[in-house]
């Protein structure tokens, strides 16, 4: 018999927590410490100004607002 509850995969948390470390340098017991909410809007806020940085668009498919 499970529960209802869907537990969060553990191999996505490793990709979140090395993302963030990465990009940002933060211990690991900080980023582990972090709701999950919070990881994921930080590795939406490093994309995010990654592609700036690469002078992407927010969709890579939107070739019309692309910069040249």
């Amino acid at each position: 018999m499970t529960s209802g509850i869907k537990r969060y995969p553990i191999d996505r948390i490793y990709e979140e927590v090395a993302f963030i470390a990465y990009y940002f340098h933060w211990p690991h017991d900080e980023i582990m410490a972090m709701e999950h909410r919070d990881r994921r809007r930080w590795c939406e806020e490093i994309s995010r100004i990654n592609r700036q940085l690469n002078d992407e668009p927010e969709n890579m498919f939107d070739v019309f607002n692309k910069k040249r």
